[in-house]
C-alpha cells in the first residue's frame, strides 16, 4: 500500500467504498462470464470464498481451519492448467486495480464532503496564527518558501501507461456516478461505459513487452505574489545516468528540449484561450504603445511582400513562415470553459482554422513527388514553408522530403510549386482575413490586449518550431527576437497585460485566466520541469584519470585527497581549459565529457542539480565543478559568447552508512576552501544543497540504523553550513515504500531534525507514487498542499529534539545491535544470498520491463550491487517486507531487557522523529503475512535452507512483540483500524494471487524458456503490486 493511502485510511468512508468495490466487482463479473464462460467463473468463485474463508478463520483466531483451508487452496491451485491459472491470475489483479480505484475515489470524495481537512492551507495556517505567528510573518515566510518535488526514473511504476489512462477514466466515471442529480436514462449510460472501460480492460495486454527508453519515462485571503513559486517540479527521467548506460548525453539533451516543446505547447493552448477573453479597448499608455509597435511591424512585413508576382529571397521567404494574424478569427476549442477547467482531449493541437480552398494540391514536381499535402488548418502551409524556409525541404503527403537548394535557387518547376504554395496558404489567406478584420488604419478602436497576445502566440510558435528542429538535429536559423529562450521574456508581455488590466479597474479579468497563467509560467517556465544530471563519483575520477594521465601529470585517483584538492583548486582558479580538443579517450570516459558540454550548451535555465551518488569526499564535489568549468570554456570558445544561464549546483548524494557519518565533515572541508565559498556565494546566493539518500542506507545497515544515521546527518550537515553563515537545503531521496525511506509525506517532514527545514525542501517521488499522489487533480491538489503546510509548519514550529541525552544514547545503542543483526544475516549468513533468490521471484523481476535501467550497478550476483528498488520489491511480493523491519526486533529488545522500556516509551510519545520511525515500522508489519511468506519457503525453497526461513519468520514475531511495547498498542495497527479494514478487505484477491505466484514460480524454475509461465508470473507480479499498492 502506497503512503498516499496511509495519509488518508481514516478518511474513508466504508459504507461508499464497498458499495463501489460491489458495482466494480460485478461489472468485471459480467465482463469475464462473457469472455472466459460460466465453467471458469465457479472456480474463480470457488478459489475467492476458499480464501475469504481461510482469512476470516485467522482473523477469528481459529489458525488450524486457516491452515486447512489455506492448504485446500494451494491444492486446487496446483491442479489448474497454466491456462486456467493464467486467467484466474488476470482477472484477480483486475479485481485488485480496481479496488485501488476505489480506495482513490473515495479519499478525493471525503476531501469535499470535510469541511475543515486536516493538515490543509486553512487548518495550519489557523494553528500557526493561534500559536503566535503574526501573520505577516506567515506570509512573507510562504512567499520565500522553496518547495522543489522532483519526478525519478526509477522503475517502481509497473501498470502500463496505457492501463492507467483506462484506471483514471474509470475513476472519473466513479465520480460522476456520485451525482445526485443523476436521471435513470444517465445512470443506465454511465454503467455501459464503466462496463466498456473494464471490457477493454480485459482485453488489453496487462505487460510491457519492451523495456521503456529512457525518452519513454520522461514523456509521463491575501493572494500571494504572482510570480511567487512556494512549490515547483523537477525531473531526473533522462538526466539520471548512475548505473544506467541508457541515458547518453543525447538522450538527455532530447529530453530536455522535449520538455521545453511540451511547455511552449501547453502555453499557446493558453494564450489562444486568453486572446478571446481580453477582447476589451481601454488599456494602460504602455500596452497601447506595445499593440500600436507590433501592428506597425506586421504592417511594414506585409507592404514589403505588396508586389506578389516577384520571386522571394529565402530570408523573405522565411518571414512568412509562421505569419499569424493580428486577432483570432475563430473561437479555440474549450475557450469558453472557465479557467480551472483543464485540457484533457490527449492532445496538443491548438485550434484548427478552416480556409477557402482547403483542397488545393501543389502541382507535382517532375520525379513524381509533391512539394506539400494540403492547407487545411491554422499551421498547414505556413509550417510547410516554414521547414522549407528553415530546412530546405517540405513535407510530402507521404510524410518524405522534396529537397531544395540550400542557397534558395530554384529550378522551374519547384518555384512554380513555390509561387503556387505562397500563394495558397498567405495571399489568399491574408485576402480572407482582410474580409473578417479591417486593416488598423480603418480602425475606430483595436484590441490591444489581442495584439500583443497574438504576438505573444507568435512568438510561441516559432519558439515550438525551432525546438523541432533542434529535436530533429536540422539547421536552425532564428532571430534571437523571433522565440523565447527564458521565462523573463514570455512573462514580461503578460504581466504588463495584468498591470493593465488591474490600472483600468478590470482587475476581476487580470486576477482569472490571465493570473493562472502568469503563476504557470512562473511555476514551470520554459521547460515544464528543469532537470537533474545524475552521475556516479567513480566515473568522474576515471575521466580525470583519462586527463591527468594523457597530460603526464599521474593517475588522479591514486592521489590522496590533500593532493586531489590542491590540482582541483588550482585548476578552478585558472582561465584556461584543462582538457585538450585533440584528446582521445575510452567511450565511457567521452560519454562522461559529452554530458559535461551538452550541460554547457543547456545551461542552468534548462538543467537543475548535478547530483554527484557515492558521494565521499570534497574532492568528488570540486571534481564535477572543474568538469563543469573546463566544458563551459570550451563551448563558449566556440559559440564566440558566454554559455546561456549559470553553472549548475552540484550536489553530494551521501547513501550509505559510512557515507552518512562522513557528510558534515565533508561539507566543512569544502566550506573552508576560499574559492568553493566565494563560488557558492557568488553563483549560487549563498546556498549549498546537499542530499541524503535512504534507499542504499537502508539496504547497507537496515531500516532502523539508515533512519538514525539520516537524522544525525542532517543534524551535521546543517551545523557544518551554519558555521560558515550559508544556507542549506536538504535534498531527501525517498523511495514508495517504507523500506525505501517512503512513509506519510507530512508525517516524514514533520519527523527531521529541527533547523533542517528551514523554508526549503527538495525530495524525489518515485514510480507509482507519481501516479498515486499527482494522476488526479484532487489528489494532486491534496499532496500540493500537504508538502506546503508540513514544510511552512517545519520551519515556524521545528519539530523537537530529543529531550535528553540519554535518549540519543539509547539510539545509538538500538542502531548498533539492528544493524549488527540485520548485517549478520543479509551480508554475514553464507545461506542468505541463496535463500533469497529461492524465496522471491528477484530473478524474474527482470522480465518485467517496468524502467530502463539494469538492476544491479555491477555485473555482481551479491546484495551489494543490487538495487534497492528489486531487492524491496521482491520482499513485497512474498507479503515477508523483510528490509523494513529486520533487525529492529533485535536492537529495541536489547534495550527492554536492561530496563528502558519505560525510557522508549516516553521516546515514542515525546520525540516525533522516534514516534514516526516506530510508527511506520509498526505500518509495514500490519501488512507482513506470516502463513503466506511460509507457503514460499515450503514450495520453493531447497530444504536445507528452510531453517533460516524459520529463523527468520521468529525475528519477524519478536519485532512485532516489541514495537507493540514501544507503543503500547494491543495489536498492530490499533490507532489506525481503517488501514487493517483497507488490507483486510484484499485478502480474498491477493492471498490466491501469492499461492498462484508460487506455483508458476516452481513450475518455470522447471521450465525457465516457457513464455506462457512468464506471461502468467508477471501477471501476478501486477496483482500483488496491486493488491499491496506498492512495489519498490
Amino acid at each position: 500500500m502506497t503512503d498516499a493511502t496511509d495519509d488518508i485510511a481514516e478518511e474513508i468512508s466504508f459504507q461508499s467504498f464497498e458499495d463501489d468495490c460491489k458495482l466494480l466487482g460485478n461489472l468485471l463479473n459480467d465482463v469475464l462470464l462473457r469472455e472466459a464462460g460460466s465453467q471458469f467463473m465457479d472456480k474463480l468463485e470457488r478459489t475467492r470464498l476458499l480464501a475469504q474463508s481461510a482469512s476470516n478463520m485467522r482473523l477469528s483466531g481459529i489458525e488450524d481451519m486457516a491452515e486447512l483451508l489455506e492448504k485446500q487452496l494451494a491444492s486446487e491451485i496446483s491442479k489448474m492448467t497454466l491456462e486456467e491459472a493464467l486467467t484466474l491470475a488476470r482477472a484477480f489483479s483486475h479485481y485488485l486495480n480496481l479496488m485501488g480505484i476505489a480506495e482513490t475515489h473515495h479519499r478525493v470524495r471525503k476531501g469535499r464532503s470535510v469541511t475543515h481537512l486536516s493538515k490543509s492551507c486553512d487548518d495550519i495556517f489557523s494553528q500557526l496564527v493561534q500559536g503566535g505567528i503574526s501573520a505577516n510573518d506567515l506570509y512573507n515566510t510562504v512567499c520565500k518558501q522553496e518547495v522543489e518535488i522532483v519526478l525519478t526514473a526509477h522503475p517502481t511504476q509497473i501498470n502500463r501507461r496505457t492501463l492507467q489512462y483506462k484506471h483514471i477514466r474509470i475513476a472519473h466515471l466513479l465520480e460522476y456516478n456520485d451525482r445526485p442529480d443523476l436521471g435513470n436514462e444517465d445512470r443506465e449510460m454511465l454503467i455501459e461505459d464503466l462496463v466498456r472501460e473494464i471490457t477493454s480492460i480485459w482485453q488489453t495486454d496487462e505487460l510491457r513487452r519492451h523495456k521503456p527508453t529512457p525518452v519513454d519515462e520522461a514523456r509521463a485571503g491575501k493572494p500571494l505574489p504572482l510570480t511567487c513559486t512556494p512549490i515547483k517540479f523537477g525531473s531526473w527521467m533522462g538526466g539520471d545516468r548512475d548505473g544506467n548506460p541508457n541515458v547518453t548525453s543525447k538522450v538527455t539533451r532530447d529530453v530536455s528540449l522535449l520538455s521545453r516543446w511540451m511547455a511552449v505547447d501547453l502555453y499557446i493552448q493558453e494564450v489562444d484561450s486568453l486572446r478571446f477573453e481580453l477582447s476589451m479597448n481601454q488599456c494602460n499608455d504602455r500596452l497601447s504603445r506595445l499593440a500600436h509597435e507590433i501592428l506597425e511591424k506586421e504592417s511594414s512585413l506585409e507592404n514589403l511582400h505588396e508586389n506578389r508576382n516577384q520571386p522571394l529571397s529565402r530570408s523573405q521567404f522565411k518571414f512568412h513562415g509562421h505569419q499569424a494574424p493580428p486577432l483570432p478569427t475563430q473561437l479555440p476549442a474549450r475557450a469558453d470553459l472557465p479557467a480551472c477547467t483543464g485540457y484533457n482531449d490527449g492532445g496538443s493541437q491548438y485550434p484548427k482554422l478552416e480556409l477557402p480552398g482547403t483542397d488545393y494540391r501543389p502541382l507535382s514536381r517532375q520525379d513524381g513527388q509533391g512539394c506539400s499535402s494540403s492547407v487545411n488548418s491554422s499551421m498547414g502551409s505556413s509550417d510547410n514553408l516554414h521547414k522549407l524556409s528553415a530546412t530546405g525541404s517540405v513535407p510530402n503527403s507521404n510524410g518524405s522530403q522534396s529537397t531544395v537548394t540550400q542557397r534558395g535557387s530554384f529550378s522551374s518547376s519547384q518555384l512554380l510549386a513555390q509561387r503556387k504554395l505562397y500563394a495558397e496558404s498567405q495571399i489568399g489567406r491574408s485576402s480572407f482575413h482582410k474580409l473578417l478584420e479591417p486593416s488598423s488604419s480603418l480602425r475606430p478602436g483595436i484590441a490591444p490586449y489581442r495584439i500583443v497576445l497574438g504576438d505573444v502566440k507568435e512568438k510561441l510558435m516559432k519558439t515550438r518550431r525551432r525546438l523541432e528542429l533542434l529535436l530533429e538535429d536540422l539547421p536552425c536559423e532564428y532571430d534571437p527576437w523571433d522565440y523565447y529562450e527564458t521565462t523573463d521574456q514570455l512573462l514580461e508581455p503578460l504581466l504588463l497585460c495584468y498591470e493593465s488590466l488591474q490600472s483600468c479597474g478590470a482587475g476581476i479579468l487580470a486576477d482569472g485566466r490571465l493570473a493562472d497563467l502568469i503563476r504557470r509560467v512562473a511555476t514551470f517556465g520554459m521547460v515544464l520541469m528543469k532537470l537533474d544530471l545524475r552521475q556516479e563519483s567513480g566515473r568522474h575520477a576515471e575521466t580525470l584519470d583519462a586527463i591527468t594521465g594523457y597530460l603526464d601529470m599521474g593517475t588522479y585517483s591514486e592521489w590522496d585527497e590533500e593532493k586531489k584538492l590542491e590540482f582541483l583548486t588550482k585548476e578552478l582558479k585558472g582561465k584556461r581549459p584543462l582538457v585538450p580538443p585533440t584528446i582521445q579517450v575510452a567511450p565511457d570516459v567521452k560519454e562522461v565529457l559529452d554530458t559535461f558540454r551538452v550541460a554547457a550548451e543547456l545551461g542552468s535555465d534548462s538543467l537543475g542539480a548535478y547530483v554527484i551518488s557515492m558521494a565521499s569526499n570534497a574532492s568528488d564535489v570540486l571534481a564535477v565543478e572543474l568538469l563543469q568549468k573546463d566544458a563551459r570554456l570550451a563551448v563558449s570558445g566556440e559559440l564566440g559568447r558566454p554559455c546561456p544561464g549559470g553553472t549548475l549546483r552540484v550536489v553530494p548524494l551521501f547513501e550509505t552508512v559510512k557515507d552518512l557519518r562522513g557528510a558534515g565533515s565533508v561539507i566543512r572541508k569544502l566550506l573552508s576552501i576560499d574559492w568553493y565559498r566565494e563560488h557558492i556565494i557568488k553563483n549560487h546566493n549563498g546556498h549549498q544543497e546537499v542530499m541524503v539518500g535512504y534507499s542504499d542506507s537502508g539496504k547497507d545497515a537496515g531500516r532502523f540504523t539508515a533512519a538514525w544515521e539520516l537524522y544525525k546527518a542532517q543534524e551535521d550537515v546543517v551545523a557544518a553550513c551554519n558555521e560558515f553563515g550559508i544556507k542549506v537545503t536538504l535534498f531527501h531521496g525517498r523511495g514508495g515504500s517504507i523500506g525505501r525511506g517512503g512513509g506519510p509525506t507530512y508525517l516524514a517532514i514533520q519527523s527531521q531534525p529541527p533547523g533542517s527545514v528551514m523554508g526549503t525542501l527538495r525530495s524525489t517521488e518515485q514510480g507509482e507514487m507519481v501516479q498515486a499522489k499527482f494522476g488526479l487533480p484532487q489528489t494532486a491538489i491534496r499532496q500540493l498542499e500537504i508538502y506546503t503546510t508540513a514544510v511552512l509548519l517545519a520551519t515556524l514550529r521545528p519539530p523537537q529534539p530529543p529531550r535528553e541525552q540519554k535518549w540519543r544514547n539509547l539510539m545509538e545503542e538500538i542502531s548498533k545491535i539492528s544493524c549488527q543483526n540485520y548485517r549478520s544475516t543479509v551480508y554475514e549468513n553464507p545461506d542468505f544470498l541463496a535463500y533469497f533468490h529461492e524465496a522471491t521471484p528477484q530473478a524474474e523481476l527482470g522480465f518485467l520491463n517496468i524502467g530502463s535501467r539494469p538492476t544491479r550497478r555491477k555485473a555482481s550476483t551479491g546484495i551489494g550491487h543490487l538495487r534497492a528498488i528489486p531487492w524491496v520489491f521482491a520482499w513485497t511480493q512474498t507479503r515477508f517486507v523483510l528490509p523494513a523491519w529486520l533487525g529492529v526486533g533485535a536492537g529495541i529488545k536489547g534495550v527492554c531487557e536492561k530496563g528502558h522500556s519505560e525510557d522508549l516509551k516516553a521516546m515514542y510519545k515525546e520525540w516525533p522523529f522516534f514516534q514516526s520511525t516506530v510508527d511506520l515500522i509498526e505500518m509495514v508489519l500490519g501488512k507482513a503475512d506470516i502463513p503466506i511468506a511460509k507457503h514460499y519457503d515450503e514450495v520453493l525453497v531447497s530444504e536445507s535452507r528452510r531453517k533460516l526461513g524459520d529463523e527468520l519468520r521468529r525475528e519477524l514475531t519478536i519485532t512485532e512483540k516489541y514495537v507493540l511495547v514501544v507503543s503500547g498498542h494491543e495489536k498492530l495497527s490499533e490507532n489506525n483500524r481503517s488501514l487493517r479494514r483497507l488490507i483486510d478487505s484484499r485478502l480474498a484477491y491477493l492471498n490466491p494471487m501469492n499461492m498462484l505466484q508460487v506455483e508458476v514460480l516452481k513450475r518455470l524454475r522447471r521450465d525457465d524458456d516457457n513464455n506462457k509461465l512468464r506471461d502468467a508470473l508477471l501477471i501476478t507480479i501486477n496483482g500483488i503490486a496491486a493488491g499491496m499498492r506498492n512495489t519498490g
